[in-house]
C-alpha cells in the first residue's frame, strides 16, 4: 500500500494505492496519518480510494477507527471513488450507513464546503 497526500481547499487528500491488509503494514498505517494531520488541527479528510483494489478486515477497521479519531475532534472524514467490489464490502459492514462515499472527488470536496 501506498499513500500520498495533498490539500485542496483545506481538505487532506489520501491517495491510497494498492490493498489495504494487514501483511501490507509498514512503519505508519492510514489511521496514523489521518491521526498526525488531526492533530495539526486538519480536520476535513478526503480518502482517495480510486486505485485500492481490495480490503482486509484490519483495512476496514483502519478506516473506522480513521472516522472515529475525526468524530471525537469535531471533524469530518469522507471516502472517494470506492470500486463497486470495495462499496459491497462497506455495504456488508454497515459502514455505508455511517460513512459518507462519494463516487467523485469534486462532489466530496463540495461537500466539505456545505458544512
Amino acid at each position: 500500500m501506498v499513500i500520498d497526500k495533498r490539500e485542496k481547499n483545506n481538505v487532506v487528500i489520501f491517495d491510497i494505492e494498492g490493498e489495504i491488509r494487514r501483511s501490507d503494514i509498514t512503519d505508519v498505517t492510514l489511521h496514523q496519518l489521518v491521526k498526525n494531520e488531526l492533530e495539526l488541527g486538519k480536520k476535513q479528510i478526503l480518502l482517495n480510494f480510486e486505485k485500492v483494489d481490495f480490503i482486509d478486515s484490519f483495512g476496514v477497521g483502519e478506516i473506522l477507527a480513521s472516522y472515529i479519531s475525526t468524530l471525537n475532534l469535531g471533524g469530518k472524514l469522507k471516502l472517494a471513488r470506492i470500486s463497486k467490489k470495495l462499496f459491497l464490502i462497506f455495504q456488508v459492514t454497515m459502514l455505508t450507513k455511517v460513512l459518507d462515499i462519494f463516487d467523485e472527488e469534486d462532489l466530496a470536496l463540495r461537500s466539505f464546503l456545505k458544512e
